[in-house]
């Protein structure tokens, strides 16, 4: 492999390079042992995802509809998701957060709609200013060989968007700058004649002179002795089948059964063969894998005869070999990407398997099934072509005109190409890139990476919702926002946008020789100042102010839209902070992919907003929302028309007793105190009665410290739970139950109190515990090391 030119190219664009790719080539030319070198090889964090599920298999990767959670139906560019696409776990959005590198095969049977899908779920979820979110694509195929599927009443919306239903014709392909490059070298066809009328079919235009040597091996009588080995390439499943079982049926010895072995998750419509397989001596069969020991005795798509059967395998004889191959077992696994917790890794788990005997029946076998096998001995069965690109298929399964023989004649009838398949293939063969290309995209690539450092529009999204939010909503918004954002937007995220583009304007002018930005003195020595400076700004202008953010609502739907910004903002600034910080020794390419990706990994639980909380005990502010519900469901008005968030918060933290003194409460009116003001003074004269607070004694009450509040500050002066324990002569025990008091206002981080490890076990538990009905009846749901006070410290932390 390593004296294939275009096949070295390909590999230095994907290593070397950003630039999306497509890798063609015609049947034989070594796409699929490139897709595994990459794989085996590439420093860059991949998955690798193909349409169908045995395709999947074969790649060793996973479906495209199972890893980005895609509807079967048409995907209409620009669509809301639905809510199969919601349902993204943690980990599932971990990986595609830190994706380098996606690899699609087989990408002639994408259709246009699906990699828009791609697209769009790529964008939600790592950047949605850029193509794929900003990942690299690796799309391998042959445009000639299989197509899409495409159902007229799903053409018939789609149309309306796309040209074709090619993957080429979709919006993300045509703004993802593609690199082209064909691979030319056939491994699979050494004959020239054969080769010459194969590129003619491939494009349309079979001349006579090679129409006439390929129908040289027309020979519709022809019947093969069962030793020669031939199998027969046919259009339909049915024609396939029909062949298959007259010949076993013909066979008159005992039939042997294998029963496949299907263990965890493996879909019937991914097994790579019969759950019950049928086999007898003398059948001709087919190797559907390549050996997995080390003798290497056989490959996909390699036919046999088999010789004798016992339980637990099938002896195979192949044509001109002396030894008959013992075969048992093959295992074919389903696996799922996940993450390890302690290399951050992507690693494939095995969600599933499936053991049986990689054998077929061979005496036929459809064209859509041959994709991607290569037999000695054929014989075309090509008169029913009904698709694009199946006679290629057929013919270019087979190693010489030798071992060929057609059932019918090859006509133009039988060659079904589609012309605008036939375009595009043309430009990819006039655009094919070079060595300046490759370095000039090489220099592009790490100027692309030192600019996505110091790139802050990704923040500008988040903080203006934010800003939007409260000012439609700030009469429920209570707390101190307004300011921060204001100065997080504007002396934040602008400023460093501003400085961030010139910047890179700097970066262009200073990377207009030919060396690169990471050889380059001059480029690294400008990195270390802009990392010191940009971490400098950001540190202040952004987390100083996101840290002194406090605010709290009453409306539901308002607190979860804020968070949920609020939390991106957050995650946002982590990931850049623990970035800029492991880059300030200079700029190289491997670390840098090192750093982003565990600067998505390595995050912290999110940090514990403060709420604006009362300073009163909270079941004052509980009576009174209490009274704010009775009356609105009384007069079917909102809630806030009685009094807003800001104001009940007021009422507990000033407790006035008259009239005159709810007036001066902000957001108080004479209206509203002429229609409430009654029973809202009733409630707070009564908890004050009940509380022992008057207007005399008021200072010296509240003076006067709780004994939670003397545990809270000796634990916020240092001091560990057993040392305040030891010197308040109290349990461990009830200063937890004191602590614990303080995490739903923000003042103590559960992570305090609780390593990660042992939190992120307790909230899983209480998640899957599902619907209960009090601490109890939770505490019987998890393990039994987990104390009621751990569980009433997570619950408090959720809820906060």
């Amino acid at each position: 492999m390593q004296t294939n030119p275009e096949l070295e190219l390909a590999l230095n664009f994907i290593e070397k390079t950003d630039r999306n790719l497509f890798i063609t080539g015609k049947a034989g030319t070594g796409k699929t042992t490139f897709l595994h070198q990459i794989k085996n090889e590439s420093l860059k964090r991949l998955v690798i995802v193909a349409p169908t599920g045995v395709a999947a298999i074969n790649a060793k990767g996973v479906t495209i509809h199972s890893f980005f959670q895609m509807p079967f139906g048409p995907i209409l560019p620009n669509q809301a998701p639905n809510n199969q696409q919601r349902r993204f776990s943690k980990t599932k959005i971990d990986i595609i957060k830190s994706l380098d590198l996606v690899i699609i095969d087989e990408i002639s049977m994408v259709r246009a709609d699906l990699l828009d899908g791609i697209d769009q779920v790529m964008r939600r979820y790592k950047n949605r200013n850029k193509v794929f979110g900003g990942a690299q694509i690796l799309m391998i195929g042959d445009l000639q060989q299989l197509a899409p599927v495409v159902r007229p009443n799903e053409w018939s919306l789609l149309q309306n968007y796309y040209k074709t239903i090619y993957f080429f014709s979709s919006k993300a392909f045509q703004e993802a700058n593609v690199v082209s490059i064909e691979l030319k070298h056939i491994y699979r066809q050494k004959n020239e004649n054969f080769i010459t009328i194969l590129n003619e079919i491939r494009n349309n235009n079979l001349s006579s002179t090679s129409a006439k040597i390929l129908n040289e091996r027309y020979n519709p009588s022809f019947s093969p002795d069962e030793e020669e080995g031939y199998i027969t390439l046919t259009t339909h499943n049915n024609r396939a089948n029909l062949i298959n079982n007259s010949k076993l049926h013909q066979n008159k010895n005992k039939s042997h059964f294998f029963q496949a072995e299907v263990s965890g998750k493996f879909s019937e419509n991914s097994y790579p063969n019969a759950a019950r397989l049928e086999l007898k001596v003398g059948a001709q069969v087919m190797f559907i894998k390549n050996d997995s020991s080390q003798e290497k005795r056989y490959f996909n798509g390699k036919i046999g005869i088999i010789t004798s059967i016992s339980k637990d395998s099938v002896n195979v004889q192949c044509l001109n070999e002396a030894d008959e191959i013992v075969t048992g077992r093959e295992k074919w696994d389903n696996i799922n990407y996940s993450i390890n917790e302690e290399t951050k890794e992507i690693k494939e788990d095995v969600t599933g398997s499936f053991e049986q005997i990689p054998l077929r029946l061979a005496w036929a076998i459809t064209i859509h099934k041959s994709q991607g096998l290569t037999f000695e001995k054929a014989i075309i069965d090509a008169e029913a072509s009904f698709a694009h690109g199946q006679t290629y298929v057929a013919l270019s399964r087979c190693t010489s005109l030798e071992g060929l023989v057609l059932k019918t004649p090859i006509t133009s009838n039988a060659i079904i190409n589609d012309t605008t398949v036939s375009a595009f293939n043309q430009s990819v063969e006039e655009n094919h890139p070079d060595e300046s290309i490759l370095n000039e995209s090489e220099k592009e690539f790490q100027l692309n990476l030192i600019t996505e450092l110091f790139d802050y529009q990704p923040f500008l999204y988040p903080v203006s919702r934010l800003i939007d939010i409260f000012y439609k909503n700030q009469t429920s918004i209570r707390g101190d926002v307004i300011e921060h954002l204001q100065t997080i937007k504007d002396h934040g995220v602008v400023a460093l946008m501003k400085v961030s583009n010139k910047f890179k304007n700097q970066l262009k002018t200073l990377s207009k020789n030919n060396i690169l930005p990471e050889n380059s003195s001059t480029i690294q020595e400008r990195f270390t100042k802009a990392v010191a400076y940009f971490l400098n700004h950001t540190k202040h202008n952004i987390e100083k102010p996101l840290d002194a953010i406090h605010f709290s609502t009453d409306n539901k739907a308002v607190k979860k839209d804020f968070s949920k910004q609020f939390n991106s903002l957050q995650e946002k600034l982590e990931e850049k902070l623990f970035a800029l910080q492991k880059m300030t020794d200079g700029f190289k390419v491997k670390t840098y992919l090192e750093v982003r990706a565990k600067a998505v990994l390595q995050k912290m639980e999110p940090k514990k907003k403060k709420k604006v909380a009362s300073k009163r005990d909270p079941i004052l502010a509980l009576k009174l929302r209490e009274l704010r519900d009775e009356i609105q469901m009384a007069e079917n008005i909102p809630a806030y028309q009685i009094f807003t968030q800001e104001a009940l918060y007021a009422m507990c933290d000033e407790l006035p007793r008259t009239s005159k003194e709810l007036l001066k409460v902000k957001g108080m009116g004479k209206t509203r105190v002429a229609k409430y003001g009654e029973e809202i003074l009733e409630i707070i004269n009564n908890y004050c009665t009940e509380n022992g607070i008057n207007q005399f004694n008021e200072q010296k009450k509240e003076d006067k410290k709780s004994s939670k509040q003397i545990s809270f500050e000796l634990f916020k002066s240092g001091l560990s739970i057993k040392e305040i324990a030891k010197e308040r002569s109290l349990t461990a025990g009830t200063i937890e139950n004191h602590l614990t008091n303080y995490i739903s206002s923000g003042d103590i981080d559960v992570l305090e109190l609780i390593d990660l490890k042992r939190y992120k076990k307790i909230r899983n538990q209480i998640e899957e515990a599902g619907e209960i009905k009090g601490l109890s009846d939770l505490k019987e749901k998890v393990d039994t090391d987990i104390t009621y006070i751990e569980l009433k410290m997570v619950l408090m932390s959720i809820e906060a």
